[in-house]
């Protein structure tokens, strides 16, 4: 059937789109299901300021600059937009927890799924940080209890600790012995009779995930190709009954937006869009996350063959995704399909208002006051703003690198090499140079685990040359004092990496250096395939132990010159 298929990306100051009617008795009347999708959450429990970018979300929308989301007003916004029709459900489309604020990260982000137990969520495709702490500890988020699968204790404040009352979906995910992670699909069914409609959603991690995560805690699993895996479940899920499939993945676009006729949902926007050229065209809502970015693309107009939106609310829920599925029972198929996505805050009245709910944030109040005298602590002094950054060298970055070389030195440590992606936030002192042990949390919150090995001079220029293992997508390393590269931008990928120098020497290609990282790049993780090659690592402190530590000194830490890099360009 040929839809009438309608996508927005109206003012935010708008309450929402215009609402289709719905059926109540006459089955030949269409019945519209509201769904609120939201992505990449990552324990965001508090409010935090988000300001609107330079180039409008959509003409005519406002500039905001407000304290945006937290789980209180969420769950108010999750609440009303649900209300808008009889029948209503949640979707999460991966990493809900984990890379996570210190008041639900220091707590295994139970109290995430706690809140997410509260606002309604029905569903929930895993992401890549769902991964973190390994799929033993994952398990333990959807089914409860208090097994110790990290090194943090878990049910410290609610023991026990229940677990997700929704279902986690991973389509793509099979174990070892073949079974399942977790189901590939759900199904919520609404009404009765000739007015019944079902609502099929199919979840999925990216297939990258052994590439993101330390593959210790991905040991037994395999991940498979992302629309092989949907293609396979739409035509189960329609036998299943359901008459609109919706697809929850965790991969997204590049680029913020409303894609308009004549723009690209395509090419260098991002991995997402080889796999929707292949996805079965009886999809009909993708809701996208891990890019971070919030945008409504409406695909037919690229490609007229497959009718479906694509959907993203950015991160941390400073927004959500408003659809609305408008389904003929009789036909069993969608008819309408309309997306905006809406500004989730309380305090700008040029904006819709969201009033706090205040169950939601008395709960949220019970993990900040245990987890108060944490991250007030202080940890150390910084003698000036170390910030992540945007090149190739990140003074926050450098620093962490430091710090690593310094905890490992007596394991004849010499390099120590910080990936980029590790470090999740700037790092601002006092006015004293002071910073919390819940500043550096938020910088480090993954708990990796140091390791330091031989590598030979040319192992350290293959992992350099590493960085560009797909030179649209760089990762780079962060380097330790005392080390010293070149790199030529406008050479290929392989021979960009020159003048490598430890302490004023050349480092010698034959010769063996010790070198120092983390447990989830020994793995291979950001894709340094060379550092799987480290025999015999000595296991050192924790990551963020080690930084404690260094910026625990007299006097205070100074920040790193970024002058460890010389760039050709």
């Amino acid at each position: 059937m040929i839809r009438a298929l309608i996508a927005s990306f109206a003012s935010l100051a708008l309450a929402a789109c215009a609402t289709i009617p719905t059926a109540e008795t006459d089955s030949e009347q269409p019945v519209t299901v509201r769904i609120v999708g939201i992505n990449d959450f990552h324990g965001n429990l508090l409010p935090r300021k988000m300001s609107s970018s330079a180039g409008e979300l959509s003409p005519g929308a406002g500039r905001y600059d407000v304290p945006v989301g937290g789980a209180a007003v969420l769950a108010t916004a999750v609440s009303e937009l649900r209300a808008q029709n009889e029948y209503s459900m949640v979707v999460s489309a991966g990493d809900l927890i984990s890379a996570s604020p210190l008041v639900s990260s220091y707590f295994l982000d139970e109290p995430a799924i706690g809140v997410m137990n509260r606002i309604g969520l029905d569903f929930n495709a895993v992401g890549n940080h769902e991964f973190d702490r390994g799929w033993h500890e994952l398990l333990r988020m959807q089914n409860g209890g208090c097994e110790v699968n990290t090194m943090r204790t878990p049910c410290a404040v609610e023991n026990p600790f229940t677990g997700a009352e929704f279902q986690f979906l991973s389509a793509n995910v099979v174990r070892d012995d073949g079974g399942e992670l977790f189901p590939g699909y759900g199904i919520k069914r609404f009404g009765s009779g000739a007015d019944a409609v079902a609502v099929a959603v199919i979840g999925l991690s990216l297939k990258d995930v052994p590439l993101l995560v330390s593959p210790s805690g991905l040991e037994g699993l395999n991940f498979g190709d992302e629309a092989d895996a949907i293609n396979a479940l739409v035509p189960k899920a329609i036998a299943d009954g359901a008459d609109a499939v919706i697809v929850a993945i965790h991969q997204g676009f590049d680029v913020d937006g409303y894609y308009r006729v004549g723009d690209s949902c395509a090419g260098n926007m991002g991995p997402l869009d080889s796999i929707l050229k292949r996805l079965d065209p009886r999809v009909d809502v993708v809701i996208s996350g891990h890019t971070h970015r919030e945008y409504v693309c409406d695909y037919a107009q690229f490609d007229p063959s497959r009718h479906f939106l694509v959907t993203s609310a950015g991160y941390g829920s400073g927004m959500v995704t408003d659809i609305a599925l408008t389904i003929d029972p009789k036909a069993g198929d969608v008819v309408a399909e309309t997306a905006e996505n809406v500004l989730v805050q309380s305090d700008d009245p040029a904006f819709r208002q969201f009033t706090p709910d205040p169950e939601i944030a008395a709960y949220v109040a019970r993990y900040q006051a245990a987890s108060k005298s944490a991250e007030e602590r202080p940890a150390g002094k910084l003698l000036g703003e170390a910030l992540k950054g945007d090149g190739i060298e990140s003074p926050l970055g450098e620093l962490i690198a430091d710090a690593q070389l310094a905890a490992t030195r007596g394991e004849g440590a010499q390099i120590a090499f910080m990936n980029d992606g590790g470090v999740r936030a700037d790092l601002v002192p006092a006015a004293d140079g002071t910073v919390t042990f819940g500043q550096i949390y938020a910088v480090q919150p993954f708990g990796n685990v140091l390791e330091t090995f031989d590598m030979t001079g040319a192992q350290i220029k293959t992992v350099l040359e590493q960085q560009y293992a797909e030179p649209n997508d760089p990762n780079y390393l962060q380097v330790s004092e005392g080390f010293h590269y070149t790199l030529d931008l406008t050479a290929q990928p392989g021979s960009r990496v020159s003048g490598m120098t430890l302490d004023g020497e050349a480092l010698d290609p034959a010769k063996t250096y010790r070198v120092t990282i983390s447990n989830f790049l020994q793995g291979g993780g950001d894709r340094f395939a060379e550092f799987t090659k480290a025999k015999d690592p000595v296991i050192g402190a924790t990551d963020l132990d080690a930084f404690e530590a260094y910026l625990d000194s007299e006097g205070g830490r100074a920040v790193p010159a970024q002058d460890r890099v010389t760039i050709i360009r």
